[in-house]
Order: structure tokens, then C-alpha cells, then sequence
């Protein structure tokens, strides 16, 4: 509220939203987001039921800390890899950001791909654009509320069966539809599936392009890894203005018209509302939606393709082709980013080829530190935990060195199950007078029987009472 001139005025700081009615649109980039939406939840639904070594092939199993993938299983101690995976998926984005700009917001990102999949279900039920507009105008009827209800309808199962799936990748999906079909699901997954279900059902379904506008972080800093290097949906100025209406016959220089019709088709199929002939605004998702219609008036006009299309701003300027372009990719940001990801995959490869399948901590028994047993010798205690990543049954034999004639009095042969920890109490001793007394550097190795080259050595001290 202000006050100016002795005049009260109220500014209201929410801006209304006014409903966004896509046009379905076809062509070359319209076939390629649909294949993405194929491609990407062909992965997400059909990975939780793929069984891989009698279990599933990607389990976050959260109760037993375990975390399996195909051959791999990861516990609480390997979050380093997560650290690992995370930051190279950072930097994967910035890669392509910087070289192709929002195109994983147009083709691959979940609201992206669930929104696709929402309006196909719309468009079955309501009709295209200008249906729907007017179905929204017209009084309720019986044919409004079979349509709008047959619409939620089949949103509301998709969005159940994609909260399902996302719990069946923490808990046993199998195990999971048991427990759905006999109505005995736990609070937890109860709460998931309905949570994740709604979240669909409303992110898809209502907001749309409010999440990529408003709630999406990666629309606000994506211009920091822009520059006028960077492939962008764009709009020819040169080319388009000025815009105007004409007949198909007709001459465009005669008219002093650029190729640009003014059909505002391009604005009718953007899924977030913009006018591309504006220029770059961050709502732009890089869908290509307005490219694709845009060339299909092209064609009907009988003018080349392109007035929009995929190119960068230094191109537009300089009237580059797509050999000139390419050649302008090969950037300094580009070689540090590419550098860096190929880096940290290397780095990541490397560590999972050579991870061990072995992972051992040794504890000293706090109870007895040291203690002369027989008359003869100094034992110490210690607590070996040896956790067993393989799928596979093993026996470990525990052997040590460090001190002259160290030996191990117990607790040298150690089993475990496939993927679970084993402990074991490990009674190291040595003669009376072999070492001075205090504190000496021993070393316990532990050894596969199965695979000699799966092995671990730990360092600990051995003391010896004065």
C-alpha cells in the first residue's frame, strides 16, 4: 500500500496466473521428446521389476543399509561414491548447458517428461487447444464432467503406479505389490506412495510451467554457463521483421514484411506461455515446440525453414552456418568442463573397477588392553569386523605380522554370508621377551580362501605392559 498525493493505492505483490493452453504440435523435435518419454520411463518403471542375481537389480534397501546395483553393493561407508556421482552429474549439466543450453529441461527432466504425458492424456479427452479452452468456458454438463473426470482419472493411476515404483526401489517392488494387493503396506510406504503420487498428480497435472518458472533453481543461474557461444532456441529478427499477415501468393519484399507471419503459433505450443520472437528469457525450456510449427508454416508458406530454429546469438549477428557454429563450440569453458567431467568419470570408473568386495575395521577389546597368559606370552584382544560386499558365501583367513613371532591363538577364520558383515575376536599373542614393553605397529591381513586376490591389511598397535 502506498500513498501518493493524498491518493491510497494497493499494489499487489501476487501476480495472477493465467491458464496456459498448449497447442499438440508435430514434427522432428515433437517425435524426439516422445521417444524421451519412452526412453526415460521404460528405465524408471521397468528397472524396479529387472531381477539381477535372484534379487532386484537396483535396490536402495534403507532397513539393511545396503544399497545394491546390478553387481555392485554399496553400504553406509562407500557414501564417497554417492559424493562422486553427484558432483559428476553437475558437471555433466554444466557441459551441456553450456553447449546446447535447457535441453535437459526440454527432453529428459521428470516434470518435462510427466507433463508430456499428462497433456497427451488431455488432449485424448478434451481435445487440442481450442477444444479445451472452450470446454473450460461452457457450463457444467454431463459431457464436461465425463471428459475432466475421465481425465483425472486415469492422471490420478498414473500418478499412484509412479509413487509405487518410486517406493519399490527402497523396499522389494515384489514384496511391495504384495503387501499393496493385501492392503498391508506400512505407514512409511503408505505415505510415499500417496506423497509422490500427489506430487505428480499436481506438478504434471496443475503447475506445469509454474515449477520450471518459479520453483526450478536451474532457470535462475542458468545464465551464468550461457554465453553468446551457447545453442538456443532463437528467433531470426533479421529474417522475421517486420512481422505481419499476408496471402500465401503474395511477395513479402513488395510488403516490406519479413518472413514472419504473426500466426503467434509459436506461442500457442510453448508449455511455458513466452513469445520466442522476444529473445532469450530464462522460461525457455528448449523444448523446440516453436520450431517445429513455426517450420510447418514455413512450409505452407512456401519459405525456407529456420526463422526459428537452434543456433547461438554470435551466429544470428555474423550470419554463421552450422560449420562456422560447430567450429565456435570448441570454447575455453568448454575444454575445462569437458576436461574436468572426464576427470572425475575416469576417477569414478577407476575406484568401481578396483574396489575390493572386502572391507575390514579392527577394534582393540577396551576390557583388556594387555595381559600375560600361560607365563610365557603377552596376548591382546581385538575385534575384527569384516563386512563381505560380494554375493557370494566366503571364508576369510586372518593372518598377522609386525612383531617376531606374533601369532594368532583365536579367531583366525572368519565366515560370511553373501553381502553382510561378520565379526569375529581375534587373541593375538607373542613371547614374553620378544619386543620391549609400550606400544608396536602390527599389521592383520585377511584373505579370501575363495579368490587369493581379494585381501586387506590393517594397521593397529600390540601393547606390552612394562
Amino acid at each position: 500500500m502506498s500513498n501518493v498525493a493524498g491518493e491510497t493505492k494497493v499494489v499487489s505483490l501476487y501476480q495472477s496466473q493465467k491458464k496456459i493452453y498448449a497447442k499438440s504440435v508435430v514434427g522432428r523435435f515433437a517425435n524426439l521428446r516422445v521417444f524421451m518419454v519412452f526412453f526415460t520411463q521404460a528405465i524408471f518403471y521397468g528397472l524396479a521389476w529387472l531381477p539381477w542375481n535372484g534379487r532386484q537389480a537396483v535396490l536402495f534397501d534403507l532397513n539393511a543399509r545396503k544399497f545394491y546395483i546390478f553387481d555392485w553393493v554399496f553400504w553406509p561407508q562407500d557414501v564417497l561414491y554417492l559424493t562422486f556421482i553427484l558432483i559428476v552429474s553437475a558437471y555433466a549439466l554444466f557441459f551441456v548447458t553450456a553447449i546446447a543450453g535447457r535441453v535437459f529441461c526440454g527432453y529428459a527432466c521428470p516434470q518435462t517428461v510427466y507433463t508430456e504425458i499428462f497433456m497427451w492424456i488431455e488432449n485424448k479427452f478434451e481435445g487440442d487447444r481450442g477444444a479445451r479452452i472452450k470446454l473450460d468456458q461452457s457450463p457444467m454438463s454431463a459431457n464436461k464432467l465425463w471428459r475432466k473426470g475421465g481425465k483425472h482419472f486415469f492422471w490420478v493411476l498414473i500418478g499412484l503406479w509412479t509413487g509405487f515404483t518410486f517406493v519399490g526401489y527402497f523396499t522389494p517392488i515384489h514384496t511391495l505389490m504384495h503387501e499393496v494387493l493385501s492392503l498391508s503396506t506400512g505407514p512409511w510406504e503408505t505415505f510415499w506412495i500417496f506423497f509422490y503420487a500427489f506430487a505428480t498428480w499436481g506438478n504434471a497435472g496443475f503447475m506445469r510451467e509454474q515449477v520450471c518458472k518459479y520453483m526450478c533453481p536451474y532457470a535462475r543461474f542458468q545464465s551464468v554457463m550461457f554465453d553468446r557461444d551457447t545453442m538456443i532456441v532463437t528467433y531470426d529478427q533479421a529474417r522475421g521483421e517486420p512481422r505481419g499477415g499476408r496471402k500465401k501468393s503474395a511477395d513479402p519484399a513488395a510488403l516490406n514484411l519479413g518472413s514472419c507471419v504473426d500466426c503467434s503459433l509459436c506461442v500457442q505450443v510453448c508449455p511455458t506461455g513466452i513469445d520466442i520472437r522476444q529473445g532469450l528469457q530464462y522460461e525457455c525450456i528448449g523444448c523446440s515446440a516453436c520450431i517445429d510449427v513455426c517450420d510447418t508454416v514455413m512450409d505452407k508458406m512456401s519459405y525456407p525453414r529456420g526463422l526459428i530454429r537452434y543456433s547461438t546469438e554470435n551466429a544470428l549477428e555474423k550470419h554463421w552456418d552450422m560449420a562456422a557454429i560447430r567450429t565456435h563450440m570448441l570454447r575455453p569453458r568448454i575444454i575445462v568442463y569437458f576436461s574436468v567431467l572426464m576427470l572425475l568419470v575416469g576417477g569414478l570408473a577407476a575406484s568401481l573397477i578396483l574396489r575390493s568386495p572386502l572391507k575390514v575395521d579392527v577394534i582393540r577389546d577396551q576390557r583388556v588392553l594387555a595381559r600375560e597368559v600361560e607365563g610365557r606370552y603377552i596376548e591382546n584382544i581385538y575385534k575384527l569386523n569384516v563386512m563381505n560386499t560380494a554375493e557370494r558365501a566366503q571364508r576369510f583367513l586372518v593372518t598377522v605380522d609386525g612383531l617376531p613371532d606374533a601369532e594368532i591363538n583365536r579367531g583366525g577364520l572368519i565366515s560370511a554370508e553373501p553381502a553382510s558383515t561378520a565379526a569375529s575376536s581375534v587373541a593375538v599373542r607373542i613371547p614374553v621377551d620378544a619386543v620391549k614393553p609400550g606400544s608396536h605397529t602390527i599389521h592383520f591381513k585377511v584373505q579370501s580362501e575363495l579368490d587369493a586376490a581379494v585381501s586387506v591389511t590393517e594397521k593397529t598397535v600390540f601393547l606390552v605392559p612394562r
